[in-house]
């Protein structure tokens, strides 16, 4: 596969082709089950020379009894392979109506191009009920 070119203009760089993200919702945890809340998929037209830099924000409600949160980036699928993790957080005041956020970065060095998926899930520990992810931020950069 041919590699796609940086283009350059009279207003600098142009990484559009080598950029995807995604805002969009699809689904927020209902229990202690890791949860795929955002999925995208990369273009076959920009090929990667070190590999796909990823990041990853979530803003949820912890639901009926949650204690902690895990935002995880994944190939493929919520069971595929993890590119990065928070682990489990367990920092502040974790209540069913509190609005807490995560965030995590992570490089993927061997990507299978072309049509590469990743997703970003959010576990919450201990959860009972459903927790509402209100923001979402999945972004890859191909370099």
């Amino acid at each position: 596969m041919p590699l796609e070119p940086i283009t350059r203009t009279v207003r600098g760089d142009d990484f559009t082709p080598r950029f995807t993200q995604t805002t969009t919702v699809v689904a927020s945890p209902v229990d202690n089950t890791e949860t795929i809340i955002a999925s995208l998929t990369l273009a076959d037209n920009a090929s990667p020379v070190s590999g796909i830099e990823l990041i990853a924000f979530a803003a949820f409600t912890i639901g009926t009894s949650g204690t902690a949160g895990n935002l995880k980036i994944r190939r493929t699928n919520a069971s595929g392979t993890t590119i990065a993790a928070t682990g489990l957080v367990t920092a502040g005041v974790w209540a069913a109506t509190q609005l807490a956020e995560l965030y995590v970065a992570g490089f993927d060095t061997a990507p299978t191009l072309p049509g590469q998926i990743y997703v970003a899930t959010l576990t919450i520990t201990a959860g009972a009920a459903a927790s509402t992810v209100s923001g979402l931020y999945l972004r890859a950069l191909t370099v």
